[in-house]
């Protein structure tokens, strides 16, 4: 645990707990995460997590752009993915870990090339609908969080795994507050 991390833990949960809210002043806090779990992650051979944190960079700049010109008095409005969407999301997040992973496993000294490649393609997935406003974005977060809290914890980094864990607790809520928000856009 050093004085990185700990910053990274602060501001990955200003950044969820400000996500939950629909506020779009989350993503200050997620840019600034991303940019020390580059570092973070790198450090710990982590490599398909410290590239997600670059395309993390790129969709929290896309996602602040889409969601300030998408608030309705200061919350953003959400929306549901159609089924065949969904459909097509799952086999896709799940092909693109298959390939990801085999890609690490060949080609690097990744500490956990399948595992940490499911976790970056799922949560390359979470970030655009996530971006995107879809609801189904917590979902994808939640699957994520239960496979971080185990990978971090075993390549010790334990202060990131409480944090997942507390993204966990915080994606369940977000799942419940956005489900509420959605179904009183429907009523209006």
């Amino acid at each position: 645990m050093t004085a990185l991390e700990i910053l990274a833990v602060a501001l990955g949960l200003a950044n969820i707990l400000l996500l939950v809210r629909r506020s779009v002043w989350n993503y200050p806090f997620g840019i600034a995460m991303v940019c020390l779990y580059a570092w973070i992650f790198f450090h710990a051979r982590l490599y398909s997590d410290t590239l997600l944190q670059f395309f993390f960079l790129l969709l929290n700049a896309y996602g602040w752009f889409h969601w300030s010109r998408a608030r309705d008095g200061g919350a953003v409005p959400v929306r549901m993915l159609r089924p065949r969407s969904r459909i097509i999301a799952i086999a896709g997040v799940t092909a693109a870990s298959i390939l990801w992973g085999s890609a690490m496993a060949r080609w690097t000294d990744a500490a956990a090339p399948h595992w940490d490649g499911a976790i970056a393609m799922l949560s390359v997935l979470s970030q655009y609908l996530l971006a995107k406003r879809f609801v189904e974005n917590w979902i994808g977060w939640i699957i994520v969080d239960c496979l971080a809290i185990l990978l971090f914890w075993t390549r010790g980094l334990q202060l990131t795994a409480g944090l997942y864990l507390v993204f966990l607790i915080l994606s369940v809520v977000g799942l419940r507050e956005w489900l509420r928000a959605r179904a009183a856009q429907s009523r209006a």
